[in-house]
């Protein structure tokens, strides 16, 4: 019986409430009849959706403390608990790996991005030393990663990656929860001339070309999450179309829905960066459920996606006019931009979308148990 195989994840550097850890696998393994934890640092606990959530506090001032303590307390309330499959989220978690093994436990690693790829575009790394460290770390990864029971990656391209290292990997994609995001709404009605961008707000996920492309402009750009870089948002709120910029801080779910239902389009106009080229953000395909058009990164993969599909606009993202000419024609012809964003809301439903993902997870753990 499923009820009977403990399930435990662990992150050490994710927050509380992550959409794909919680929200997405541990409910969903757990919906399905398993008994599931999931171990986190500085938080309450606490059962919610049936998942234990259980916390301890961990005070660390710098990411080697995060990567030393922090882990180690995991470690620690990781073997207390004594489940049959763990489930890592972090690389830094790697180094539990074998101590869990050690105790006959069978190990999960979820790679969410291409770790060695992402750290050749590390501002706070030196530049003389991100290819090292990247092939050091790639080195490092592939050789735990042998010793894991099943590799689960959110993209196809990590795994295609780690299948050369073990045969048990799977991509189970970080596509939306469809059921959260069907808005019921009537497109035409919407009055304001509004965009969002909903996530974390870096320089290489586009938020400077962002902010310029609506300078001059009466688009007013509802821009949802948090500054993740250091002074980046007294740079940004130095740029002249800071003033068309609504805002929003971090939201609740609920809140981004009704960002969402106030907005036209969405952007994701990440960066020409190693690491956003084969990405799937989940982003943008939350957008389309929503029923929104996109304005997206002319990259190969995604314009296969949302120009193939007519759901979208694909720009160069370091272009503001760019930006500025696809925001405003779609805005100027509101019927074309009610109809890419109906198709991309059926593209969602069909294909892009949680439901299809959550199977290959339980088809991963029924093989496990």
């Amino acid at each position: 019986m499923s009820d009977s195989i403990k399930i435990c994840h662990l992150t050490s550097a994710h927050p509380d409430g992550d959409v794909r850890i919680f929200h997405k696998e541990c409910v969903s393994l757990y919906n399905f009849g398993y008994n599931v934890s999931l171990i986190i640092p500085n938080t309450t606990s606490r059962v919610e959706k049936g998942v234990k959530i259980i916390s301890f506090e961990s005070n660390y001032k710098s990411r080697r403390e995060r990567m030393t303590k922090t882990v180690n307390q995991v470690l620690e309330h990781a073997l207390k608990l004594n489940a049959d499959i763990y489930h890592i989220h972090d690389p830094e978690l790697l180094k539990i790996v074998k101590p869990l093994k050690r105790k006959g436990k069978k190990v999960v690693y979820d790679v969410h991005e291409d770790l060695p790829r992402q750290i050749l575009s590390k501002h706070w790394i030196p530049g003389i030393l991100r290819k090292l460290i990247s092939i050091t770390t790639e080195v490092y990864e592939n050789r735990i990663s042998k010793k894991c029971d099943y590799i689960i990656t959110a993209t196809p391209f990590i795994k295609n990656r780690f299948l050369k290292v073990n045969p048990n990997t799977i991509d189970v994609n970080n596509f939306p929860i469809i059921e959260e995001l069907l808005i019921d709404y009537d497109y035409k009605l919407k009055t304001e001339k509004s965009v969002c961008y909903v996530g974390g707000i870096t320089k290489t996920r586009g938020i400077i070309e962002i902010i310029k492309s609506i300078n001059g402009s009466d688009i007013t750009l509802l821009l949802a999450g948090k500054f993740l870089e250091e002074n980046l948002k007294e740079q940004a709120s130095k740029i002249d179309g800071w003033k068309n910029v609504k805002e929003l801080g971090f939201l609740t779910r609920d809140q981004v829905i009704d960002v969402y239902k106030e907005s036209k389009v969405g952007l994701v106009t990440l960066h020409p960066i190693i690491n956003y080229i084969d990405a799937l953000p989940v982003k943008m395909f939350e957008y389309m459920a929503a029923g929104l058009p996109v304005i997206a990164s002319n990259f190969p993969l995604w314009q296969s996606i949302v120009e193939k599909n007519n759901c979208g606009i694909c720009v160069n993202p370091l272009k503001p006019d760019d930006i500025n000419k696809a925001i405003q024609y779609l805005i100027d012809n509101p019927s074309i931009a009610e109809e890419m964003g109906n198709k991309g809301k059926e593209l969602v439903k069909a294909k892009y979308n949680w439901k299809n993902e959550e199977q290959k997870l339980i088809d991963v753990y029924k093989k496990l148990s």
